[in-house]
């Protein structure tokens, strides 16, 4: 039997999905569900790891059971996943030895001053791509190897593995045979030369994390090994493992230098494919991997730009103000007046990301009067999420020099017509939706499916993009600017608000 049906495992921020795709990249069953967000202390974020897991192996097995497949069915698996995030844990037990740093988390922000206080922030700016910067994931290894006495130690010996969550999966899916990542999740740790494509062992060594603890590197498709029969009834090959904004770039088809797509998730991340060339920012963006095709094989870098709070500013208007019943319930309300009468929200829960990199940034709400509603609040947080994407994009045209021609986008905010109307009349571009919109977990699929067979090449692949609606700018000039002038100057407001004096 020709197997066509690849499993993609999309571990995300605040739930775990798992879809079948078929040979033409459709969804053919899916199944998610949601874990704890843990806020230990203000601008700390983590996860249970075993909820983790558990939410992630519960929806893959209900994915399987809702297409009446079996693993055995299957012609691979395809992993992407909230990529900073990190777990310890045990190599002889696989239990975790700590709750995982979230990628939100801003606890590392004082360790990572330090470096930056030290001088070093050039050094990692010219291996890695990236700003020092509490967002990445190296230094929260060694913030949980330094929080318990005697993790450290372990460490060092070898009786501890450390990875994002991509090689945690691997590793309970293998049942502990296997301890890998992709080029696309180290390089966004801090530690991996993203022009050799290795660890480095002096960042390691700055930022204190022990080579012995790190996965191996592999490319983003290509067969790791199989499933641990036990786990879903069948071996099955693990084929891609691909950081979760790096798999929506693939999955939109932006193969070719010059493609851009934004997702709308929890946070927003707008990537541009820069093909075979690493483009150094000087606008507050991050050049990093994009993928790797095969072991070998060419690999292919982005400029990205990364919002923190995104549709995760929906979720506090639903949650902390309890403003609403569901996070759908956001447009209708918005519906309810024809502007936000000068209100802005800058949701900085957790600082700013691109292009600020402002760590002590808080939430700010400018412009109210005693006519302010819940209405102009519910449609300023809607705004919000396109303004970010705005900075990002200019901020990205400044470091390239060329004007984007269109942005495809996604996520689960991408339902919101408002938004992506905005959003092209800030950008002054047409925004394009594609039928599937979860292209997260499509990149893993597809990635999969290349290296087992299922698909030819890239090429045959991404062909199986398809346009929903295309969204054309249709805001005057002036009236863009002036909404960009109000927004930078609720930006600004919000700025240093948790620096000490």
């Amino acid at each position: 039997m020709v197997r066509t049906h690849v499993l993609a495992l999309d571990q995300g921020t605040t739930s775990s999905r798992a879809i079948v795709f078929d040979r033409d990249g459709l969804p053919f069953s899916s199944a998610q569900h949601e874990f704890p967000q843990v806020f230990p202390s203000p601008g700390h974020v983590t996860h249970d790891p075993e909820a983790i897991w558990a939410s992630q192996l519960r929806s893959a097995r209900e994915a399987l059971a809702a297409a009446d497949l079996r693993a055995g069915d299957l012609a691979a698996i395809g992993i992407t996943n909230q990529r900073e995030t990190v777990v310890v844990w045990e190599r002889t037990t696989g239990r975790p030895v700590a709750d995982a740093i979230v990628w939100q988390s801003r606890i590392t922000a004082p360790a990572v001053d330090r470096l930056r206080a030290d001088g070093h922030e050039p050094l990692f700016r010219e291996r890695t791509g990236l700003p020092l910067d509490a967002y990445f994931s190296g230094p929260k290894i060694a913030h949980i190897l330094d929080a318990q006495p005697g993790l450290r130690a372990r460490a060092e010996r070898g009786e501890l593995a450390a990875g994002t969550i991509d090689s945690f999966l691997i590793w309970r899916l293998t049942g502990g045979r296997v301890h890998v990542t992709d080029v696309s999740n180290a390089s966004r740790t801090l530690l991996f030369d993203i022009h050799r494509l290795a660890w480095d062992e002096e960042l390691c060594r700055i930022a204190g994390v022990p080579m012995a603890v790190l996965p191996e590197v592999r490319a983003s498709s290509e067969v790791y090994g199989e499933t641990d029969a036990s786990v879903l009834g069948a071996t099955v090959p693990i084929a891609s493992a691909i950081g979760d904004q790096q798999g929506a770039l693939f999955g939109q088809g932006c193969l070719t230098d010059g493609r851009a797509k934004n997702t709308y998730g929890t946070g927003a991340f707008l990537l541009l494919d820069t093909g075979d060339r690493p483009v150094a920012s000087k606008n507050g963006l991050l050049t990093t991997v994009a993928w790797r095709l095969g072991p070998g094989g060419p690999v292919s870098y982005a400029l990205e730009g990364a919002v923190f709070i995104a549709g995760a500013a929906v979720q506090w208007f639903r949650d902390g103000l309890r403003a609403i019943e569901s996070a759908g319930d956001i447009e209708a309300l918005a519906e309810e007046v024809d502007d936000t009468q000068g209100v802005y929200l800058v949701p900085a829960f957790v600082g700013l990301g691109a292009p600020y990199w402002d760590a002590s940034a808080r939430g700010t709400i400018v412009g109210l009067t005693r006519g302010t509603t819940l209405a102009h609040l519910a449609r300023a947080t809607i705004d919000s999420i396109a303004y970010q994407v705005y900075d990002v994009l200019e901020a990205m045209e400044a470091d390239t020099g060329e004007r984007l021609d269109v942005v495809r986008v996604d996520g689960g905010a991408a339902v919101n017509d408002r938004l992506l109307q905005l959003q092209a009349d800030l950008l002054g571009v047409p925004v394009e939706r594609p039928v599937v919109t979860e292209t997260t977990a499509l990149g893993a699929a597809l990635l999969a499916g290349i290296a087992t067979g299922v698909w030819r090449d890239a090429a045959e692949a991404t062909a199986t993009w398809r346009l929903d609606r295309r969204f054309e700018p249709r805001m005057a000039a002036d009236e863009r600017e002036r909404r960009m002038r109000g927004w930078r100057r609720a930006v600004e407001r919000s700025r240093g608000w948790a620096a000490e004096d």
